[in-house]
């Protein structure tokens, strides 16, 4: 174990990345960019002095508690995973998506990831099978000691860094949220979590999928493939409560004809241009659900009507008695969740549990459901820095009780940015800016020679008032319910409110001036 830290020793890194997903990845590319204006010392420090090298700080690292990288996509290997958002706002601004695959597949995307990561040389910088433990900050070594594990050998060391960043998403990779159910230990079949699907033999079986969020509705659909692997008997969606569902094309052909043989465009240009068109629909429709929702559920309405005329599906179990966007709308390719519905493998149910069987579910209706299988499609359970804990000069920092500085930073804890997407558009979106944001702040720094910054809610003319809304806004899903004494809060004025709003994020982040009454910079 290394010493406590002490004034003007040396730290290990300049920043420590947390997390190699789509959001650490997109971090360590953004620093790779800008590595000559960032650590350009650095380099003049070796060429000055080798023999101390192995002394000077290097410029950043990536500890990553999995044995691969891309996060989500590589942890979730149930059937049919893939993006709920285009891939044209999923991928990064600096690479561009260029395939015609509106929601892209999971394995597709753990491939872009990997791809972007050997494109712009930051694979050496992951250290895998590394679980942050603890992160203390000193404000007298103006550092941080990070206490890592190495899970592949057990060792329990740390590493000092002047700048965290968080990029580990929100919810517990360990553990998906599997609510007790009546009598379950009964069931003679088997209770599958898609968090930890690992070689499922479905194949001829009877299935209840428990949920009507994002997984369940990519599961039904993958389950009952004719043309798959595998494919199951019978497939029942069991459904507390309706979601809202829309069909979107599967695949977007607009890129190869803006950038055909006869157009002036560059696919990078091309890219751009739908990009950008992608983001204002996103956003439009966001506004419009906000400020009309009666219509925009008019609208779902019909489109579901639609979608299920002939299949004798009550359209009822699409119809929620929210608003569209109080809880995340759900998009579908090709309308492949309605299609296995009006086959007959698959079925959707909405009723209450009472209780597991030997042989299925009891519903409190007193219908009963056959099932080999039962997959608990229950949702997430939510955590933040990956479960570590999180000390200010040995104070123990209680997140949910802070507040969140541009969705980026927060309130009261220096040199510290945790990374959030958004809730309503594609998650990088909102990544990729709050990344360029980070770079801004630490060039800011380098120029004017400052060690620390930190966003304080208190000035002497006003005080930020805290709000009960989390960093992930109004959102009323299940998993932000339950989580939010965890997360962080909004305040009640700019820069402490959460807009999910890409057009004025872009120009917060990217174009307003660092320094404001907020946040506060030392040296």
């Amino acid at each position: 174990m290394r010493s406590k830290s002490q004034p003007n020793v040396t730290a290990d890194y300049e920043v420590l990345i947390i997390g190699a997903g789509i959001s650490g990845i997109g971090m360590a590319c953004r620093l790779q960019q800008n590595h000559q204006k960032l650590f350009n010392r650095h380099l003049k420090a070796k060429k000055r002095d080798k023999r101390n090298k192995d002394k000077a700080t290097k410029p950043f690292t990536i500890l990553e508690k999995r044995a691969d990288l891309g996060g989500t996509w590589d942890l979730f290997t149930y059937p049919g995973i893939r993006s709920d958002s285009d891939a044209l706002t999923f991928g990064y601004s600096f690479r561009p998506w260029l395939d015609h695959k509106m929601l892209a597949k999971g394995d597709d995307i753990k491939s872009y990831i990997a791809a972007t990561a050997r494109e712009f040389g930051v694979e050496k910088h992951i250290r895998y099978q590394h679980d942050v433990q603890q992160l203390s900050w000193s404000s007298i070594a103006k550092q941080w000691t990070v206490m890592v594990k190495n899970r592949a050998s057990g060792e329990v060391y740390t590493v000092t860094a002047k700048f965290i960043v968080g990029a580990t998403g929100y919810y517990d990779y360990d553990a998906g949220y599997r609510p007790y159910f009546e009598n379950e230990e009964q069931f003679q079949g088997d209770i599958v979590h898609p968090q930890y699907w690992q070689d499922v033999d479905y194949n001829d079986k009877n299935i209840v999928v428990i949920g009507s969020g994002a997984t369940a509705m990519t599961l039904v659909p993958a389950l009952v493939d004719e043309n798959g692997e595998q494919c199951a008997r019978h497939v029942t969606m069991l459904q507390r409560s309706p979601t809202y569902v829309a069909s979107v094309p599967g695949d977007d052909y607009a890129l190869d004809w803006l950038a055909g043989k006869f157009s002036p465009l560059s696919k990078h240009q091309a890219y751009t241009l739908l990009r950008t068109r992608n983001v204002l629909m996103q956003q439009g429709l966001y506004q419009f659900a906000t400020h009309a929702p009666n219509v925009l559920k008019a609208a779902l309405k019909y489109g579901v009507k639609k979608e299920l005329k002939g299949s004798g599906v009550d359209v009822a179990h699409f119809m929620p008695t929210y608003n569209p966007w109080d809880e995340r709308l759900c998009a579908v390719p090709d309308s492949d969740l309605f299609t296995a519905l009006h086959g007959n493998r698959a079925e959707v149910v909405t009723d209450q549990i009472s209780h597991f069987t030997k042989t299925g579910i009891a519903l409190t209706s007193g219908k009963h459901i056959e099932a080999d299988i039962i997959v608990t499609a229950t949702g997430l359970k939510l955590q933040i820095l990956g479960g570590a804990a999180l000390y200010v000069d040995g104070e123990l920092i209680d997140v949910g009780a802070r507040m969140t500085y541009k969705a980026v930073m927060l309130e009261g804890v220096p040199n510290i940015a945790m990374m959030f997407g958004y809730t309503n558009a594609s998650w990088t979106l909102k990544i990729d800016l709050a990344c360029q944001y980070v770079v801004r702040v630490l060039k800011h720094m380098k120029k004017h020679h400052y060690n620390v910054v930190c966003p304080q809610a208190i000035t002497d003319k006003e005080q930020v008032q805290v709000q009960p809304d989390t960093v992930l806004g109004a959102l009323s899903a299940g998993y932000v319910r339950r989580a939010k004494d965890k997360l962080p809060k909004q305040g009640d004025r700019y820069p402490w409110r959460v807009t999910n709003n890409y057009l004025s994020d872009r120009i917060m982040l990217k174009y307003r001036k660092i320094e404001d009454n907020w946040l506060h910079f030392t040296r």
